[in-house]
């Protein structure tokens, strides 16, 4: 399959062309066309011009329009399933969740579209406001940059792409380098549903090169973007005045006390370590184990990781496929190894092949070792215990990394002194990190990043306030 650009309401073909692969076994799944700093400049253009049908938009057609795309998308849901774990490698089974969590995040975007207002200021509550009235309107910012990661390639373009549309914004998506068809295909059902042209661009590309140029671009009020820490923050240096709303990552961490459900906590946290291969920013990859339940736990995490079925992702029986490439791999490889020299003891898993890693499982990882300070973004959990709550909690927020962490216990004392010690963005109870709900406020503290996602939230981020008074 052969995909154009898209920018100004249409798909147009460049001479730049990257072939996108199956991560699991290297097969070319499509032909895409890349932009370079010229086209960024059109499409930027064409937001603009987007921008200005946008902003007059009746909040009820924004919320059309929005569900139009959603129902769209629904009606092709095996065919975005199908995209997504072909060109990210994700299993076909997580693929369909995540096309049902993109229709959620555009009907909550509709419901935002529809009740997004102002306030009034009661001006008469000071003597020197009598005789005056005044509200605050909530007005779109103009154009937003949309920069979004391989990992969810659909549902979190969406996250940027709803919010911004039904607060009246344009958008310049760049999307991931590996995984831009769903991005392509996606824009395919805005124009369809009647978005006005310019108003959604798509331009694949390298990374370096056009998210720096969206970030430096005058004509761009705003820079929302997922991905590491270091882009993240690379931005944000040379954005200037824009809005920046960053989501980079993290290493979640999971306490579990002695009196936690085992039946519960165990099975959640394989799945949240493992699905995807470990590459969601919110995979549980520290875990804390109260040492009266160590060697319970950690050998039912390994008969859970040992468990769980492997191969290509497009077979209905697969949980874990693969990398998104092999020098991410190799990375991940060589953590483990680092891990284990230092002290660590891999007790399963962690058999390379390619671009294939095997769920692996480290107990008593050094706190040192990457492992456990970095953002691993792969099929790896490291398992260590401590003997009192406090002491977990500090091991941690010893990260420099604050996402969404969480607590099994059955005392709700001690959960919510958890909840309340712990520096995180977000705090579960009784589940795992790796819980998102689409309509929940998603994002972190310290290096995690700035701002916060989920629509309602989202949309606080891509308005601005504007006073307005009137002499009565």
């Amino acid at each position: 399959m052969d995909f154009g650009l898209f920018v100004g309401g249409s798909f147009r073909d460049s001479a730049r062309k990257r072939e996108i692969r199956v991560p699991y076994d290297g097969s070319v799944f499509a032909r895409v066309a890349l932009g370079d700093a010229d086209v960024l400049q059109q499409a930027v253009a064409a937001a603009r011009s987007g921008f200005a049908q946008m902003r007059v938009l009746t909040r009820a057609r924004r919320a059309e329009i929005l569900l139009e795309v959603r129902r769209r998308l629904l009606e092709e849901a095996g065919h975005f399933a199908r995209v997504i774990a072909s060109e990210s490698g994700k299993p076909l089974r997580e693929a369909r969740l995540e096309v049902q969590r993109g229709a959620s995040t555009l009907l909550f975007s509709a419901n935002e579209a529809l009740s997004l207002a102002g306030e009034e200021v009661p001006m008469d509550a000071s003597a020197h406001g009598a005789g005056r009235m005044a509200m605050v309107v909530r007005e779109p910012l103009g154009v937003i940059a949309a920069i979004t990661p391989f990992n969810f390639p659909l549902n979190l373009s969406l996250h940027k792409i709803g919010p911004a549309l039904a607060a009246g914004n344009a958008v310049v998506h760049k999307p991931a380098s590996a995984t831009p068809v769903s991005a392509l295909e996606l824009a395919r059902l805005f124009a369809e549903a009647g978005l006005p042209a310019g108003a959604l661009n798509v331009v694949p590309g390298p990374g370096a090169e056009l998210g720096e140029a969206l970030a430096l671009d005058p004509a761009v009020a705003m820079v929302t973007f997922t991905g590491s820490p270091e882009v993240g923050v690379r931005l944000r240096e040379i954005a200037g005045l824009k809005r920046v709303t960053l989501e980079l990552g993290s290493n979640s961490a999971v306490i579990v006390e002695s009196d936690a459900d085992l039946d519960l906590a165990v099975p959640l946290c394989v799945s949240g370590a493992f699905a995807h291969s470990g590459q969601v920013c919110i995979s549980v990859q520290r875990i804390f184990v109260q040492r009266d339940v160590l060697g319970s736990f950690l050998e039912r995490v390994v008969d859970g990781a040992v468990a769980m079925q492997r191969g290509h992702p497009l077979e209905e029986e697969t949980a874990v496929s693969s990398l998104i490439s092999e020098a991410e791999a190799v990375r991940v490889e060589d953590w483990l190894e680092e891990a284990v020299f230092a002290g660590g003891r891999l007790v399963a898993g962690g058999e390379r092949d390619g671009t294939r890693m095997a769920p692996a499982v480290v107990a008593e990882a050094p706190a040192a070792t990457r492992l456990m300070a970095r953002e691993a973004f792969g099929p790896v959990v490291a398992v260590n215990g401590y003997s009192t709550l406090d002491e977990a909690i500090a091991m941690v927020n010893a990260s420099d990394y604050g996402l969404q962490a969480s607590i099994f216990t059955r005392d709700i004392g001690k959960a919510f002194r958890a909840a309340r010690a712990v520096e995180v963005g977000g705090f579960l109870i009784n589940d795992v990190p790796q819980f998102r709900a689409d309509q929940m406020p998603y994002g972190g503290v310290k290096l995690s990043g700035t701002g916060r996602e989920g629509p309602h939230y989202a949309i606080e981020e891509m308005t601005e306030r504007k006073l307005i008074v009137w002499r009565v």
